[in-house]
């Protein structure tokens, strides 16, 4: 395969996609799989493709990923953020646009670790009065 034009890693709770952008007509290849086989659902399918809808590239690249770790929605996110990357280093100019939609900003949230006396990370013993 051809060198890539440029590589970008995305993350999101636990899980890593690293990005990778070739000249292309907009295929995707995600663990060697296509998008839509990949993520069934069409919402998460819109998510991972708005970087490139937003700076209207989205049949110019085509984007090879490995995914690893969490859920269908981390990874979908993780792909969403290694995408944008990848676009600002194809062209910076696109920095303010992908920017401004929030598509470059990291999602620190992660799941609440559990405490010890209660049943989940904040949901106390049922209590019982007799």
């Amino acid at each position: 395969m051809a060198k890539p034009l440029v590589q970008a890693t995305g993350r999101r709770k636990s899980s890593v996609a690293r990005v990778r952008l070739y000249d292309g007509s907009g295929q995707f290849s995600l663990n060697g799989r296509p998008l839509d086989s990949y993520f069934p659902d069409m919402a998460l399918r819109l998510r991972v493709v708005e970087p490139l809808k937003l700076v209207d590239m989205e049949g110019r690249y085509d984007v090879h990923a490995t995914l690893e770790g969490g859920g269908s929605t981390g990874q979908s996110d993780a792909l969403r953020l290694g995408i944008a990357r990848a676009l600002v280093e194809v062209d910076s100019d696109l920095r303010t646009t992908l920017k401004k939609e929030g598509m470059l900003t990291r999602d620190a949230r992660r799941v609440e670790r559990k405490k010890y006396g209660l049943r989940k990370a904040r949901r106390a013993p049922q209590f019982t009065k007799r």
